[in-house]
């Protein structure tokens, strides 16, 4: 039986990341364009070195993590306690790291996600431990409401102070919801030496493999990285994977409104449902729904015009509702891969850090192009440049002067076509690369069976 504690813990990791991930989110464009005023080339190298930087970090720390496991073989409760004591110590870093830089900085993601495989095979455990995620994102996404009480784009200090402590609060959380996986993990792997099972969800490997390499026919690290990645070249599931989700970006192009903090919210709430949607019918099934609810959702609002101010709010909150839920459900998806990965390249251990990284190298750069190509579908639709004429009117708003109705609508309907038409694409692009994902089903199930060690014939 699954242990609530390590439910709770590991769902806590996820609040204690989210509080510090909505508050870059929300405000880091405004800060930079609107407060500080920089001009669009260094808005655009910033964002091409954070480009660089956020896709490189995942796969690099995936690698550091890993590589070992390409050339030795250990035990499932070795892996967790090695990421676990990892994280216990990057985790409370790189939370200091974020009110001083104001980056974008989520705590060692490869390592937290590759806890996701690596505490459990069943499909059903990992859907649980991914539904505490959503459960605990809610609290950690309270902090956006809180921010809107002490944001005030004249004064910052109040809204520094409040950065602050979010990182003190998220480190101490971070570093005694490791400990305590670190002590559960301990605890089940006494009882699986003593007894000779395994409990509380965790799958291992045999135990006596624990201290023994297994070298492969790697000579050194650079054979081993570039088979991995020729390995992962031919892996036909995570490439239409990949693809799927470097598309799955955000154009943060308009401030937020209460309405946008409220959608913070609402992704976790509907995840609650939506985790219980895949115990049924099976995640692939699930979120090939929700893109196809986007897609619907998004012709409609076309074809209702831009004169509905609550519909177009509504439409706003759902399409976030629906991305973010997406989101939330796919390192569900990564899990199966490693799973995946692992049978069908012979591993001794799986590399589920390394998977998750990888993954994120081809996915965070959408995250970085979005701000970037947001401000230019915007100025191209709309005619009004984010930066305006330098440092001293920069704005994401548009001032307009009452006589100037005509320069008025030109915004507003360029501003709709960009929010209804950009999700509408990608919905279509989306949906067109899921349907060449085959890791469900049948496959899914001989996956399963065949990481556990069992027979199955069915491909």
């Amino acid at each position: 039986m699954l242990d609530t504690r390590l439910c709770m813990c590991y769902g806590s990791i996820a609040l204690f990341n989210s509080m510090l991930h909505n508050i870059f989110l929300l405000y880091h464009i405004d800060v930079f364009v609107s407060i500080y005023k920089i001009d669009k080339l260094s808005f655009w190298v910033g964002e091409t070195i954070f480009l660089v930087w956020n896709s490189c970090n995942d796969p690099l720390f995936g690698w550091i993590s890993d590589k070992k496991y390409l050339t030795q073989s250990v035990g499932g409760h070795t892996v967790v306690l090695q990421r676990l004591r990892s994280l216990t110590w990057n985790g409370p870093f790189f939370a200091g790291v974020v009110p001083c830089l104001l980056g974008i900085v989520d705590l060692s993601p490869s390592a937290v996600c590759a806890l996701l495989a690596d505490l459990a095979v069943d499909s059903e455990v990992r859907t649980r431990l991914n539904f505490h995620c959503s459960l605990f994102g809610i609290f950690g996404a309270l902090s956006v409401f809180m921010s809107y009480i002490v944001w005030d784009r004249h004064y910052l200090m109040t809204f520094r102070v409040f950065c602050v402590i979010l990182a003190i609060v998220s480190a101490a959380g971070f570093l005694i919801a490791t400990r305590i996986l670190r002590d559960i993990c301990h605890r089940d792997m006494t009882a699986s030496k003593g007894h000779g099972v395994v409990s509380n969800g965790f799958h291992g490997e045999e135990e006596e493999n624990t201290k023994t390499a297994i070298e492969l026919n790697f000579s050194d690290d650079k054979m081993a990285l570039k088979s991995f990645i020729s390995q992962l070249a031919g892996h036909q599931n995570f490439v239409w994977f990949a693809a799927m989700n470097l598309i799955q970006v955000r154009l943060n192009v308009i401030q937020m409104s209460l309405c946008a903090r409220i959608s913070f919210i609402a992704p976790h709430l509907n995840n609650l449902y939506f985790t219980t949607l895949c115990n049924r019918h099976g995640t692939y099934v699930v979120i090939r729904g929700l893109f196809l609810v986007k897609l619907c959702l998004g012709v409609f609002m076309y074809l209702a015009g831009p004169d509905h101010l609550w519909l177009m709010c509504l439409f706003i909150a759902s399409n976030r509702v629906f991305t973010e839920g997406t989101c939330r459900l796919l390192s569900l998806v990564i899990s199966d891969l490693v799973d995946e990965d692992f049978v069908i390249h012979h591993r001794r251990q799986a590399v589920s850090a390394l998977m998750f990284g990888t993954s994120a190298f081809v996915s965070k750069p959408g995250q970085t192009l979005a701000p970037l190509i947001g401000t230019w579908l915007l100025a191209s639709q709309t005619g009004h440049d984010v930066f305006a004429s330098g440092n001293s009117f920069g704005s994401i708003k548009m001032k307009f002067d009452p006589q100037q109705s005509a320069q008025h609508e030109v915004y507003r309907q360029g501003v709709f076509r960009l929010l209804v038409c950009v999700p509408v694409v990608c919905a279509v692009l989306q949906l067109a690369a899921w349907s060449n994902f085959t890791l469900h089903g049948g496959r899914l199930q001989w996956v399963k069976a065949a990481r556990r060690g069992h027979k199955y014939t069915t491909v």
